[in-house]
C-alpha cells in the first residue's frame, strides 16, 4: 500500500503530474530545496499551477500553512514572491504579455524575458526575505530570454542568496547550458485524453471535447486547448472559412495573404501556422489530397514560421509561401 504524503494535497489541482509532484514534495520534507529548478515541459500541461504550489510550500512558516497561502500567491501578493513573465516594449514601458491585450498593445514582435528585468531580479533578490525563510521566484517562458538577459541571470544562480529560482521552459535545448546545469530538472508530461478532458471539465471548459481542431493542437495541453480556442475565436470567421484549404490560384494566395496582414497581428500568425499545418493535414469539407502533397505544404509551412521569427515583412512572406503552396498543385 502506497502512503501519500501529508504535503501532496496542496498540489490536488495537478492531473497527470504525479512524477513531478513527487520530487517538490520530496523535496520538501527532506528540508533539501534547491537555488534553482527547471520546470521543463510543454506549455499547458500544469507548470505554472505547480510552481504556484510549490511557492505555498516554500513560503509557508510550516508546511501545514501552505493552503492559507494560495489566494496571496495566485494574485502574486506575497512580498517574497517575484514572478517574471515575457514583456512586450511600449513607449519604453515594459508590459506583461498577459496584460498587452488590456492595454490594447499592438504586437509587432514576440514578447521577451529582458536584461532589465533580471537586472531588477538581482536588485530585489539582494535585500534579505520580509515574511519568509526565502524569496522564491518565478520566470516564465525562460526559453525568450536574449544572451545578455541569460547571461545576467547565470550571475543571479550562481549566488542567489536566500532564494529558489524557478525556471518554466519546454525543455533543456532551450536554455543556455550553463543555465541548465545549475538547475535541479523537473519533467512535465503531456496528458493521455482522458486526462485532458478532466482537467477542461474541471475548467469549466467540457464544450472543447466537441472541438477535434483544438484537441488535435492542444497535444495533451489543457492550458494550449484553452488558448487555442481563444485564438480561434479571436479572428474574423470570413479569414477561417478561407484558410479551410490552401488557395487553389495565385490570385486567391494574394487576397489570402492580404486578409491575413490586415485582420492580425503577429501573434496571431504565429498561430495560424500551427493551425493551418494540422488543419492541411487532416483535410475536411470533402476534398482530399496525397500524403506527399501535404508532407509539402507542411515543411514550406515551417519555412514560413521561422521566416515570421526572423521579422521578414508579413505579407510579403505569406504571400511567397501561398503562391508557392499554389504552384505545388
Amino acid at each position: 500500500m502506497t502512503v501519500r504524503s501529508p504535503l501532496e494535497p496542496v498540489f490536488s489541482e495537478l492531473v497527470g503530474q504525479a512524477g513531478a509532484i513527487g520530487l517538490l514534495v520530496s523535496a520538501i520534507e527532506r528540508d533539501h530545496v534547491a537555488p534553482a529548478y527547471l520546470f521543463a515541459g510543454p506549455d499547458g500541461v500544469g507548470r505554472k499551477r505547480a510552481a504556484e504550489c510549490f511557492a505555498q510550500l516554500v513560503l509557508a512558516d510550516r508546511p501545514e500553512l501552505a493552503t492559507g497561502l494560495a489566494r496571496r500567491v495566485r494574485e502574486r501578493m506575497h512580498p517574497d514572491l517575484v514572478w517574471l513573465e515575457p514583456t512586450y516594449t511600449d513607449r519604453g514601458q515594459l508590459i506583461p504579455a498577459s496584460q498587452a491585450q488590456a492595454a490594447g498593445l499592438e504586437k509587432k514582435t514576440p514578447p521577451q524575458v529582458r536584461l532589465e528585468q533580471i537586472r531588477q531580479l538581482a536588485a530585489n533578490l539582494g535585500r534579505p526575505p520580509i515574511e519568509a525563510a526565502r524569496s522564491f521566484v518565478v520566470i516564465e517562458g525562460a526559453e525568450t530570454m536574449a544572451e545578455g538577459a541569460a547571461n545576467a541571470l547565470l550571475k543571479t544562480l550562481e549566488e542567489p542568496g536566500r532564494a529558489t529560482i524557478i525556471l518554466l521552459a519546454p525543455g533543456p535545448e532551450a536554455l543556455l547550458p550553463t543555465l541548465v546545469s545549475r538547475c535541479a530538472r523537473v519533467a512535465f508530461r503531456r496528458l493521455a485524453p482522458e486526462e485532458l478532458v478532466l482537467v477542461l471539465d474541471r475548467a469549466g471548459q467540457g464544450h472543447l471535447r466537441d472541438q477535434p481542431e483544438v484537441l488535435a493542437l492542444a497535444q495533451g495541453c489543457p492550458g494550449q486547448a484553452i488558448a487555442h480556442w481563444q485564438q480561434l475565436q479571436s479572428l474574423p470567421p470570413e479569414l477561417l472559412a478561407s484558410l479551410r484549404r490552401p488557395p487553389s490560384t495565385v490570385y486567391q494566395a494574394l487576397d489570402l495573404a492580404r486578409q491575413i496582414d490586415k485582420t492580425t497581428d503577429t501573434e496571431q500568425q504565429h498561430w495560424l501556422v500551427n493551425y493551418l499545418q494540422q488543419t492541411w493535414w487532416q483535410p475536411a469539407d470533402g476534398w482530399t489530397t496525397s500524403r506527399l502533397q501535404q508532407d509539402r505544404w507542411l515543411r514550406r509551412l515551417e519555412t514560413l514560421r521561422k521566416q515570421l521569427l526572423g521579422y521578414v515583412q508579413p505579407r510579403l512572406a505569406w504571400e511567397v509561401a501561398l503562391i508557392e503552396l499554389v504552384e505545388m498543385g
